[in-house]
């Protein structure tokens, strides 16, 4: 089974990366969000954030890119983007700190837009901005002449040279100027896959983030369309990534979502492995599992992999009762109506009400097509799926309930 994570291990978990596990992260953004003038309309947004019990409050990529989006990235040091100006971010920024969410900072370090042409004739140089880096910095792989990429390539752009001392030494400066001077708190590792998690270690120990969390994304299991029922080699990938940060970084559990999406279609037995455990990265190591259903990339207008919408409820009903770090989407707590931003919030404060954590106790005690029901640290329970099931003790009072999920607490 290879490594598993240890949630007894003493020592790593007095590092401040981890925190106490009582995180709720929201992702503040999707695909379409720079056509809405974003860093102004998220200022509005702050205090409903705080209220709701949101901790961290992750946003787009903040610096000039090629793209709209912020996932090309070009001159790191320019605060303005699609999103809004500098000016706009710092008011927000301003305005979180009010409220005492955490701003996290989308980190796209694995490619860079150059700004000339090179060697071979390729854009693989940064003329005229910050970080002007020559051809060395670009992977051998990608049209650049320093080495091959510690990982997988993001095709189609200049892939960033991790090997490289000077480039290590420019990116910490920056991710220093990110967290103490721009005012970020958090750091999200955007493609994760694309460069050695040793580099993402060293990221962390040079800038001192809060909280950390990379997007390690790659595919299940499948048999064609089928999901296979064992997902322990596609979890293990991303623990073993967590492992080479030192054990510093949490990461999405990328496995959770993949079962739980097709748990919800009535194969809600897929939600208890072998061991009786959780299926997903919170099943082996759940103080570095951040959980979701979706973001900007599988839901939003890209659609690539997005959680069933009439399951949505009972997704968070799932998240925000168990162990891991669960994190919401901007969707569907701002756009899909008042009901489900209200359903959410409920599910927020019981979670806080009971002290769930990221490393509560979890005893399954339903696993079958149309039922999944679970008591979590002592006195939460729940249960999703159309099968109707409640806790046969009469101290069980229902706090929470939805199309297809309850919640009783002691």
């Amino acid at each position: 089974m290879g490594f598993l994570g240890n949630d007894n291990d003493g020592i790593q978990e007095t590092q401040i990366v981890t925190r106490n596990g009582r995180e709720i992260l929201l992702q503040a953004f999707n695909w379409e969000s720079r056509k809405h003038d974003w860093w102004r309309n998220l200022e509005k947004k702050v205090p409903d954030m705080a209220k709701s019990g949101i901790t961290s409050a992750w946003l787009p990529p903040p610096t000039n890119s090629f793209s709209p989006e912020g996932y090309l990235p070009q001159n790191l040091y320019s605060l303005n983007s699609s999103y809004g100006s500098e000016a706009l971010l710092k008011d927000l920024l301003k305005k979180m700190k009010q409220y005492n969410i955490r701003p996290m900072a989308d980190i796209v370090i694995n490619h860079r837009v150059g700004t000339t042409q090179g060697h071979g004739g390729k854009y693989n140089r940064y003329d005229w901005i910050p970080l002007s880096w020559d051809e060395r910095a670009v992977t051998s792989c990608t049209g650049g002449l320093g080495n091959r990429s510690t990982g997988d390539n993001f095709n189609g752009v200049p892939n960033i040279d991790h090997t490289q001392d000077f480039v290590r030494k420019d990116l910490i400066g920056w991710l220093k100027w990110l967290r103490y001077t721009v005012g970020f708190q958090d750091f999200r590792f955007d493609f994760a896959r694309g460069y050695s998690a040793k580099y993402v270690k060293e990221y962390i120990e040079g800038a001192k983030p809060i909280f950390t969390v990379g997007e390690y994304w790659d595919s299940c299991n499948y048999k064609g369309t089928y999901l296979d029922y064992n997902q322990d080699s596609h979890r293990q990938r991303i623990i073993n990534w967590i492992d080479g940060t030192g054990q510093l970084s949490t990461a999405f559990d990328f496995t959770t979502k993949g079962i739980l999406q097709e748990a919800v279609k009535g194969q809600l037995w897929r939600l208890r492995d072998p061991q009786g455990k959780p299926p997903g990265v919170m099943g082996w190591w759940p103080s570095r599992a951040v959980t979701f259903l979706d973001n900007h990339d599988t839901g939003s207008t890209q659609g690539h992999w997005p959680f069933p919408s009439n399951h949505v409820m009972e997704g968070y009903a799932y998240i925000l009762t168990h162990p891991g770090i669960p994190s919401i989407f901007y969707d569907h707590f701002y756009d899909w109506g008042s009901d489900m931003h209200d359903q959410i919030v409920k599910l927020i404060n019981v979670r806080k009400e009971q002290d769930i954590q990221s490393r509560s106790s979890i005893r399954i005690l339903e696993a079958k097509a149309n039922l999944y029901a679970a008591i979590i640290g002592e006195n939460l329970c729940m249960k999703i799926g159309g099968d109707s099931w409640c806790p046969t003790c009469s101290e069980w009072k229902l706090v929470a309930h939805g199309h297809q999920y309850a919640v009783w607490h002691k």
